[in-house]
């Protein structure tokens, strides 16, 4: 039913107002029939320089179409036509909303991010029933005290305006569930938000905080914490017993210490990059149960601990660019995706070993612990000679110790059969072919079915991929470098790990992709992505999604700064209903 009863008492002249002359704030009168019936208008990107009073008054003003029609069919009987609930007036040029948004007392949801707004109306205390309301990207220096009204409030996203504080009265906000305060000028954040019991994520990144509250720990419900891109110098010790907490971003602030964590045994994302943590210690890492993904580039560290093993979940390690000069050969024991080490004066691993990627990296750290036996714990600096590559056709030596087929670098458009002919009896896991001038798979690799787990083609001149890689039963990580990602990629179940970066690929298939219910990994920065399929939030597998780099509007860099899970969750969001 419409509100016409609820607001019979009132002047049917209040918040009248003239549209201009020129019809610019006019909307299309199917548009508004449409909405009558659906609870819901979608006003964006119509260069609106303000909202146009049938906008306010849809559920007030009799329509003009019944003014001239005086039979109506049961579909058309405006005076029983629904509520509006949702109102999307973004990406306009808003200055002000009207007090007139009382009008509007049944909305859930209200959009209207990216606009010139530098204040909110004091009727917005009246908006008792929404759930969701998005001021994004506008001019706010100041909320109205009347927001902590809004007692039904779930999502509050509030980022990238011109705060530098909150109102009294904030943890009145019961209800909410996700607050983004992000690229705002907040120097402190209230203590008062440890009374919102419901918050599970809060995202305080990019504004000028040099610490946190303490009483943030009696956030019994919270999972996401993003403080990344503050003044931070220290970390409460409280915070330590959120027990609920899954995924925090500390990057690029001022801490010298890495907290411990003796309560958090769901964290499963810890981001300290760009910091100057010194050192990583056990009693950082002892209680990292379900840790997935640890990210400590940019820091000053000088060591890991051989502790760095108990985190047997770990799937992404991010230690570049610090001051690490070896590491445990236990490493290699973690079941890691991705360690990236680059930019550190590593004196223990050789440099080619390093540029072949992670899992010869883990694999060598595997070959010293035999070698070297349980009593040393360090990897020490090679002395022997090792036969490399470029002495020699086929490198023997890496078939046999490191289970690696090498003919990497040729510049050859084929790959010669006494290459494949070394490997006889062997065992054969990893395959690295890249930098030749390769347009097809070779067809002998199908002759590592059973056994390789790992293929490099990356660097080559392929245009599409034979079903010869379908037949590796059991490759798990596939480096390749395409201008169209190939169809037959869709029908490997076993990936894991797709790495398709810099690369000229436009686009991708959600519908197949989803099918690929292992792959975890997918790098596809630096491509020509025009647009994100919203589909692809469905790859719930996934834990690792990089799409930097693309010329696409949406998502927004801000959306992609918090990481996959919360991509994901915005591309499902825009999935079409």
């Amino acid at each position: 039913m419409s509100r016409l009863q609820g607001v019979a008492g009132r002047d049917p002249r209040a918040g009248f107002r003239a549209e201009r002359a020129d019809g610019s704030t006019s909307v299309p009168q199917g548009l508004l029939k449409a909405a009558r019936k659906s609870g819901q208008l979608n006003l964006s990107g119509r260069n609106l320089s303000e909202v146009p009073q049938c906008v306010w008054r849809i559920n007030v003003d009799v329509p003009e179409e019944a003014n001239q029609n005086l039979s109506f069919s049961a579909a058309e009987r405006w005076w029983e036509q629904t509520d509006l609930t949702k109102l999307i007036i973004s990406n306009n040029k808003l200055q002000a909303l009207s007090d007139d948004l009382r009008l509007l007392p049944a909305l859930t949801v209200l959009d209207i991010h990216d606009n010139q707004l530098t204040s909110l109306p004091s009727a917005i205390r009246e908006l008792e029933n929404l759930q969701k309301f998005n001021v994004s990207h506008n001019k706010l220096k100041m909320l109205p005290e009347e927001i902590t009204n809004l007692k039904n409030l779930k999502g509050l996203y509030l980022q990238h305006n011109e705060l530098m504080c909150l109102p009294e009265g904030f943890e009145q906000l019961s209800s909410l569930e996700d607050l983004d305060l992000s690229n705002n000028r907040l120097a402190a954040v209230p203590g008062s938000f440890s009374s919102l019991p419901n918050l599970k994520r809060l995202s305080l990144s990019s504004n000028q905080l040099k610490s946190l509250p303490a009483e943030m720990s009696r956030m019994k419900k919270l999972k996401h914490l993003d403080c990344n891109s503050n003044l931070l110098e220290t970390i409460p010790p409280e915070l330590a017993g959120m027990e609920s907490l899954e995924l925090l971003y500390l990057r690029r602030n001022k801490l010298r210490f890495l907290p411990e964590f003796p309560s958090c045994r769901l964290l499963k994302e810890l981001h300290v990059g760009e910091n100057q943590i010194e050192m990583l210690g056990a009693e950082h890492l002892k209680h990292l149960n379900s840790i997935l993904v640890l990210d400590l580039r940019d820091n000053k560290l000088k060591s890991v601990p051989d502790e760095i093993t108990l985190l047997q979940s770990l799937e992404r390690l991010d230690l570049s660019n610090n001051d690490i000069s070896s590491l445990p050969c236990s490493l290699g024991n973690l079941h890691l995706k991705f360690l990236a080490l680059e930019g550190n004066p590593l004196r223990t691993i050789r440099r080619e070993i390093i540029n072949k990627g992670t899992q010869e990296v883990l694999k060598y750290l595997r070959s010293k612990i035999k070698e070297d036996g349980p009593g040393r714990s360090d990897c020490v600096p090679e002395t022997t000679a090792m036969t490399l590559p470029s002495e020699s056709r086929v490198n023997s030596h890496a078939i046999a110790t490191l289970k690696l087929l090498d003919y990497s670098d040729k510049q050859t458009p084929l790959i010669p059969d006494e290459v494949f002919d070394a490997v006889k009896t062997n065992i054969v896991t990893s395959v690295n072919f890249s930098k030749n001038q390769l347009q097809e798979v070779p067809k002998r690799i199908v002759e590592l079915k059973d056994m390789v787990s790992d293929v490099n083609l990356s660097f080559n001149k392929l245009s599409c991929v034979s079903l010869e890689l379908c037949m590796l039963q059991k490759l798990t990580f596939l480096d390749l470098r395409f201008k169209v990602l190939p169809e037959v990629l869709y029908d490997i179940p076993t990936l894991e790990t797709v790495l398709i970066s810099n690369n000229q690929v436009g686009s991708v298939n959600p519908q197949k992709m989803k099918m690929m219910d292992r792959l975890t990994t997918l790098d596809l920065q630096n491509n020509d992505l025009l647009q994100v399929p919203p589909e692809l939030g469905n790859c719930v597998s996934l834990r690792t999604l990089l799409l930097d780099g693309n010329p696409f509007r949406i998502p927004r860099a801000a959306i992609l700064m918090r990481g996959t899970a919360a991509v994901l969750e915005y591309l499902r969001d825009r999935i079409p209903s």
